[in-house]
C-alpha cells in the first residue's frame, strides 16, 4: 500500500489511464522492423502545408504567452459556423473538454451515460470528477438512443453521445437525435462529440442521410455541447487542439477551470491556417471516401466480421484474441488497435489510410491471421 492511499480519494485510486494507440518509434524497437500506424485515426497525408508554414511563422515567438482566450481563432470558428464568440470554446483537444466538462457538472452522487463500446475517454472524465458513468447496450453496433433515454434519472448531468460513434464507426441520423433531445430533461447536458464529423457528413451525404442538426440545438440555446476537433480531417493531432460550441453561460464556467494557456499559440496558428486550407481536407476526406469501402469489402472477403464505417476507421472483428492478432501485425510492420479494453475482445480497430497503407495493412494481417488471400 502505498502511502498516498490515504491522501488520494478513492474514485481517483481506481481510474485507469488512457492507453493510447502505440507510437511509431515504440513499436519499431520493439519488433526491429519499419512500422506503419494505423491505430489512432490520424491523417494519413499529415497537416496542411498551410498549417506548417504558419507553425514555422509562430515558432519564433513562442517566447511569449499565448493569447489565453484565442480571441482569433473563436471569432473565426464562429463565423464560419453562424454563431457568437461567447457560443464556443477551445482547449487542448476535445478530450481535454471531456475532462472540463465532467469537472464542472459531475461530483460524488451524480452520473453520466453513454453506450458501452463508445470513446474510452468517457469513464475516464466521469471518474475522475467522481461521478458515477451509466452504460447501456448497443443496438446494432450503435447507440441505442431509447435505452439511453431510459437509464437518465435525478442525479444525469451528461449524456455522452459520439456520432460517428469511435470504434465502430456507426452514425445516428439527425432525426434520431433530434427525438431523443425532446425526451431529455433539464437538468440533463448532452455532448454530441462530432470529432469525426467531416468524414460523417460525408458519407451521410452519399448515402441519403441528414447527418446532423448539432449547430441548430446551440443556435437554439438547447442543453448540449458539441465537440469536435483538428486531430482528424485538419491532421493536427501532435499540437492538441479542439473546440466546443455550446451556451456561453456553461462555457465560461469551462474557461474558469481550464488550465491557464492551455492552447499555444502554435496551435491557435496551425488551427487557423488549417481552416482555410479547404482542398487539403477535401483530399483527406475523398481518400477517406474511397479507401474504406474498398478495404471493408477487402476485409469482408478474407471472412472478418465489418461494419460499414461513417468515419476513417473500420471496426472488425478476427474471431479470435484482437492482442494478439495487433502484436503479430506489429511484427509485420503494421500497428492496429485491438479492443478488449471496450469489451470487444476479439475486435481490432484500423484507420483508412492511403491505398498504399491499405494495402500494407492487409499483407500483414493475412500473414498474422493465416486468412486467404485478397483478391
Amino acid at each position: 500500500m502505498s502511502r498516498f492511499d490515504k491522501l488520494v480519494p478513492e474514485f481517483v485510486r481506481s481510474l485507469a489511464p488512457y492507453k493510447p494507440g502505440k507510437p511509431i518509434r515504440q513499436a519499431e524497437r520493439e519488433s526491429g522492423v519499419r512500422c506503419i500506424k494505423m491505430a489512432s485515426n490520424e491523417n494519413p497525408f499529415g497537416p496542411s502545408p498551410k498549417a506548417l508554414e504558419a507553425i514555422r511563422a509562430a515558432a519564433a515567438e513562442v517566447h511569449l504567452y499565448p493569447d489565453m482566450d484565442t480571441v482569433e481563432l473563436r471569432t473565426r470558428l464562429a463565423e464560419r459556423h453562424h454563431l457568437q464568440p461567447d457560443q464556443v470554446v477551445l482547449a487542448d483537444g476535445s478530450t481535454a473538454l471531456l475532462d472540463l466538462l465532467g469537472r464542472v457538472l459531475l461530483a460524488p452522487g451524480r452520473n453520466a451515460i453513454t453506450s458501452e463500446r463508445s470513446f474510452i475517454v468517457y469513464p475516464i472524465a466521469t471518474r475522475a470528477a467522481g461521478g458515477k458513468l451509466l452504460t447501456v447496450p448497443m443496438k446494432d453496433d450503435g447507440f441505442d438512443l431509447d435505452a439511453v433515454a431510459a437509464a437518465i434519472n435525478p442525479d444525469t448531468r451528461l449524456v455522452f453521445i459520439a456520432n460517428p460513434n469511435n470504434p465502430t464507426g456507426t452514425l445516428l441520423p439527425a432525426s434520431a437525435v433530434d427525438r431523443f433531445l425532446e425526451r431529455v430533461p433539464e437538468h440533463v447536458l448532452v455532448v454530441l462529440d462530432e470529432a469525426y464529423c467531416d468524414f460523417g457528413a460525408h458519407f451521410a451525404r452519399t448515402r441519403g442521410l441528414d447527418y446532423s442538426h448539432s449547430l441548430d440545438y446551440v443556435r437554439q440555446g438547447r442543453n448540449v455541447v458539441v465537440l469536435r476537433t483538428f486531430s482528424k480531417a485538419h491532421g493536427l493531432a501532435g499540437l492538441r487542439l479542439g473546440y466546443g460550441f455550446g451556451p456561453p453561460e456553461l462555457l465560461q464556467y469551462l474557461a474558469c477551470v481550464r488550465t491557464a494557456f492551455s492552447v499555444s499559440a502554435i496551435a491557435e496558428a496551425a488551427g487557423l491556417a488549417a481552416l482555410e486550407d479547404e482542398a487539403h481536407i477535401r483530399k483527406t476526406v475523398e481518400n477517406n471516401a474511397a479507401q474504406a469501402p474498398w478495404l471493408t469489402q477487402q476485409l469482408d472477403q478474407m471472412g472478418f466480421r465489418t461494419i460499414p464505417t461513417f468515419a476513417n476507421f473500420i471496426y472488425f472483428d478476427v474471431g479470435e484474441d484482437a492482442v494478439g492478432v495487433a502484436k503479430r501485425m506489429q511484427a509485420n510492420g503494421v500497428i492496429v488497435r485491438p479492443l478488449a479494453a471496450w469489451g470487444a475482445p476479439t475486435a481490432i480497430r484500423v484507420t483508412v489510410g492511403t491505398a498504399e497503407q491499405n494495402r500494407a495493412f492487409l499483407a500483414a494481417l493475412q500473414k498474422s491471421t493465416a486468412r486467404a488471400a485478397v483478391g
